[in-house]
């Protein structure tokens, strides 16, 4: 460009990264956006995990009445356990099925058009949940477990993904943790309305299992009125107005010139290149520790031995005195405790960092693996123990609330460009649903073999994931996509770029 051309716009340019800087905090239109893309996404994950554990026995009683009447005999206690874990973990294969189809959806129909057909699962699967009792049928139950889980699945995938799209660079953090925020809230939530006080009767539970419809709804009552991601505009459909008009609306018209120059950056860098399959991925050599990062961090957010926390809680209340009748009230004080965590990372993300809180929390995870391995096996010492366990217990959920429970998913979305998102997501997603699945399967054995000592394994795993981020994972805060994948390049690929590209911009995903 002429240096007189350069002149003239030199004011404009000037503003667009002053506009970029002075958006310190989100308007009322992001943070309403925010919202409705979490509270029928992720916030519906944690909702569904936590609320069928209030009804076990009421269902359980369900499929007993129910087999009685068709075959006039009672259930077996072996089938009843294989009908009831069924319905529990068939959710886990719902949720592998639309991680799988939800990085495709996304590029199809777009980020809030997926967001927005998604919602069918959950309203139909509250339906079905909802008429099982009256239809005398456990098997609406399962389909119904099965379309949550597909639910999901998709919402984990394309959630983070619209959220990191939206967000103006230096609030990315902080908005990419709503997922953590919405699925802890979630949590809670269906922790309360399992309640006696709430819907945690037993003439109540088919409502219960089917308010799994009061997200969908609000979601799709609200989210309509906000933009679809700008940089899915820009990059993926190249539409110049729809991505300006959208970004009017998110960050104002004072401030979204900066964005914009950041998005067409990264459109220029990808001009003529497809939006990526995860096979794609694999074959490229370029972002392999990026690839490596995610599936080791997915793995961590499931083998960390949070899930072994929250099995032993219920123990280790009983032991410091408190009434069986009194622990749901308790279990939920854990929900509210990791809820907590999550809004108090969403808060220091941007001042901290990722790598900070997300090594910072494992390491406090390992601290707790050590004294809760401790204080079960001297539970029967000393009056004082079963405390302390608990103490342990809220500990170990404040260490991953604070860290590896809200920043796995931002490092997902911001490890990778545009075109390689969505593919990233639906192997992040795969991973951690395998994982998922795999700790409830293997968990059990996992306990009964070492008993306490099961928190050693756990220790191991914080402890080398710890060490994989110090060595491996770079600090993301405050760069652009485009200066994160830089990166992850060797230094001597740098050095060679510098010196043979002076002036240009390195993207390191070949595509």
């Amino acid at each position: 460009m002429p240096k007189k051309y350069v002149g003239e716009y030199e004011p404009l340019l000037i503003k667009g990264i002053k506009d970029t800087k002075q958006l310190k905090f989100p308007n009322k239109s992001l943070l309403l956006a925010v919202f409705a893309s979490c509270v029928g996404g992720t916030f519906q994950y944690g909702y569904n995990i936590s609320v069928i554990n209030a009804p076990t026995t009421y269902v359980q009683d369900f499929i007993n009445i129910t087999w009685k009447e068709r075959y006039q005999t009672d259930i077996s206690e072996d089938v009843l356990t294989l009908l009831w874990s069924t319905i529990v973990s068939i959710f886990t294969l719902g949720g592998l099925v639309g991680v799988s189809i939800g990085g495709t959806l996304s590029v199809t129909l777009g980020r809030k058009g997926t967001l927005l057909t998604n919602n069918v699962f959950a309203l139909t699967a509250a339906l079905l949940m909802g008429l099982s009792s009256s239809a005398g049928s456990f098997e609406l139950l399962i389909i119904g477990r099965l379309l949550c889980g597909i639910n999901a699945g998709i919402a984990l995938c394309v959630q983070p993904l619209y959220l990191g799209e939206i967000a103006p660079t230096a609030l990315r953090g902080a908005m990419g943790m709503g997922t953590s925020v919405f699925i802890t809230g979630g949590i809670l939530t269906g922790q309360v309305m399992g309640l006696k006080e709430v819907l945690g009767k037993e003439e109540f539970w088919p409502i219960l299992l089917s308010t799994t419809c009061i997200p969908a709804f609000l979601q799709l009552l609200i989210l309509p009125w906000f933009p679809e991601s700008p940089r899915y505009l820009l990059i993926d459909k190249g539409d110049d107005e729809g991505c300006k008009k959208a970004l009017r609306q998110l960050y104002g018209s004072a401030h979204y010139n900066g964005a914009l120059e950041d998005i067409e950056k990264e459109r220029n860098n990808l001009v003529g290149f497809q939006a990526k399959k995860p096979w794609d991925l694999f074959a490229d050599r370029t972002i392999r520790w990026q690839l490596l990062t995610i599936f080791l961090l997915n793995i961590a957010q499931q083998l960390n031995g949070i899930n072994a926390i929250y099995f032993y809680a219920d123990y280790v209340f009983r032991q410091s005195g408190i009434p069986t009748e009194k622990i749901p009230y308790a279990t939920v004080g854990t929900g509210a405790c990791e809820c907590i965590t999550a809004l108090t990372c969403g808060m220091l993300i941007e001042y901290l960092g990722r790598k900070v809180l997300i090594a910072g929390g494992y390491i406090l995870m390992s601290i707790c693996c050590i004294l809760f391995t401790l204080t079960l096996t001297f539970q029967d010492v000393s009056p004082v123990f079963p405390y302390l366990s608990m103490t342990c217990v809220f500990a170990f959920i404040l260490s991953f609330g604070l860290g590896p429970g809200g920043v796995t998913n931002i490092l997902t979305t911001e490890l990778f460009t545009q075109t390689a998102r969505p593919a990233a997501f639906m192997i992040a997603g795969s991973v951690n649903w395998l994982s998922f699945f795999l700790i409830g399967l293997v968990f059990p054995f996992i306990v009964i073999g070492l008993q306490q000592y099961c928190f050693l394994v756990f220790l191991a795993v914080c402890s080398l994931v710890t060490i994989y981020i110090f060595l491996v994972v770079p600090e993301t805060k405050n760069k652009t996509f485009v200066e994160i994948q830089n990166e992850f390049q060797s230094p001597n690929k740098r050095k060679l770029c510098s010196s043979e590209c002076a002036g240009t911009i390195l993207l390191s995903t070949s595509i």
